[in-house]
């Protein structure tokens, strides 16, 4: 099910499996099957599950140790939800490895993709033909929590033509690393 799915993102986030979950597409997914959801809310379940995994993982915590944990808090939490906490934890949760860089890298965004397109504004308010191209480029990615974000901005030749020779640099960096 679809609560299963999310769990085990968001274990395979925190085992840096995955740069992290894909809430929007999850939310798409759980709508499709007729149940009504906002993104919102999803994005909250998915903090909260992150939050109790990362805590079971740096406390150690056994299976039973979680599912009693997570009765005596006095939880509303659905039989079945605990279940499939119980399941996924059971299966995925001893391999979460809570490491100081793991800790470290949690304070920055990670990268998870990027798409480009050229265009040409044809005309606008000011001239009649204008004819410039310009780029607009969309960054996915994942923010320290394991949410994951598209970023979208245009650039103008000019801009464009900057930021590639910025990346020429840090490639020529790298080559010395």
């Amino acid at each position: 099910n679809m609560f299963s799915s999310q769990c085990e993102q968001i274990i395979q986030h925190l085992n840096h499996k995955i740069p992290g979950v894909n809430t929007a597409e999850l939310c798409q997914r759980i709508q499709t099957s007729g149940v009504e959801i906002n993104i919102g809310d999803l994005a909250k379940i998915a903090n909260i599950l992150s939050f109790l995994f990362s805590t079971a993982a740096r406390n150690n915590l056994s299976t039973e140790e979680l599912v009693t944990t997570l009765g005596s808090a006095g939880s509303t939490l659905p039989k079945h939800a605990v279940q499939v906490i119980r399941h996924v934890w059971n299966e995925q949760g001893k391999a979460i490895a809570v490491s100081e860089d793991a800790r470290n890298m949690a304070t920055v965004g990670q990268f998870v993709d990027m798409k480009w397109k050229l265009g040409v504004a044809m005309s606008s308010d000011t001239c009649r033909s204008l004819k410039y191209p310009y780029v607009t480029v969309t960054l996915t990615v994942a923010d320290p929590s394991g949410q994951i974000t598209d970023k979208s901005f245009e650039m103008t030749i000019p801009q464009f033509k900057n930021f590639f020779r910025q990346f020429k640099e840090m490639a020529s960096v790298l080559e010395t690393v």
